[in-house]
């Protein structure tokens, strides 16, 4: 089966296309799970997130669509949340979904993958910039407020890379999201950045499967043209690191899902 549970819709503020195009998308290609994560509300960088007044709306129209096609393919409704302490909102944390996609979109509040902050990272130790970046997942992780972790390696997006060994810089977070139970997701989205890479590389993905942490899969689409995209190299990789199966949701709960 193929699940793709990282997508996200227009109401972002960054995003084309219609939910029903999305589906109709996935539904052509195969996909028989899938999800939508959109960014979820916080009094933060607002302009590109879902508003909380708009939570009721998105909610509607995923379970709508959710009832309009449930012959055709399984349909999920979740939310990709910033970790960001002093931010984060029991509206979003307690909401009635699928699962919650847990990210790190932000340094110190520096949205360090935005292109209009990319000239900070040359005020900034490189290793330093990776090191905060990894400290932060790990805290997400312990939080215990989510069920994936989103491109767990997104620091890399620019190609900025370290000095230091990636798999060192990583291993505390690694060990926080076995001992929180948490899925790692294969995030394809790197494909269409400069580092033109998946989420996470090869070498942190195998440290994952030395770990025994379980894997899902997400497009990371913001437009319809994007749902799909790069599922074959996802899916490649993994085997080749040893998965056989991956991890889909209902009502916060895990399923099993063999490729």
């Amino acid at each position: 089966m193929r699940v793709d549970l990282h997508n996200h819709t227009h109401r972002c503020n960054h995003a084309t296309g219609t939910i029903d195009e999305y589906i109709q998308r996935a539904i052509s290609l195969g996909i028989d799970i899938y999800g939508f994560s959109e960014h979820a509300p916080m009094n933060f960088d607002s302009k590109y997130r879902l508003s909380f007044e708009q939570m009721d709306v998105y909610t509607n129209d995923v379970l709508q669509a959710k009832e309009r096609y449930q012959k055709e393919i399984k349909i999920l409704l979740g939310y990709e949340v910033d970790y960001l302490k002093g931010y984060m909102d029991t509206r979003v944390l307690d909401a009635k979904v699928d699962y919650l996609i847990g990210s790190v979109h932000f340094i110190d509040k520096w949205g360090f993958d935005n292109p209009e902050f990319i000239g900070e990272y040359e005020n900034r130790d490189i290793d330093q910039i990776w090191q905060a970046y990894f400290d932060a997942i790990a805290s997400m992780a312990k939080s215990n407020y989510f069920d994936i972790v989103g491109h767990f390696d997104l620091i890399k997006v620019f190609k900025f890379m370290p000095k230091k060994d990636i798999r060192l810089l990583a291993k505390n977070a690694l060990k926080a999201i076995k001992e929180s139970n948490m899925v790692l997701e294969i995030n394809v989205a790197g494909l269409r950045k400069p580092v033109k890479e998946l989420y996470p590389s090869l070498p942190l993905l195998q440290e994952a499967y030395a770990l025994d942490i379980p894997i899902t899969f997400g497009s990371d689409a913001h437009s319809v043209e994007q749902v799909g995209f790069g599922y074959e190299s996802a899916l490649a990789m993994a085997k080749e690191v040893g998965y056989r199966e991956v991890i889909s949701f209902d009502n916060r709960h895990r399923e099993i899902v063999s490729f």
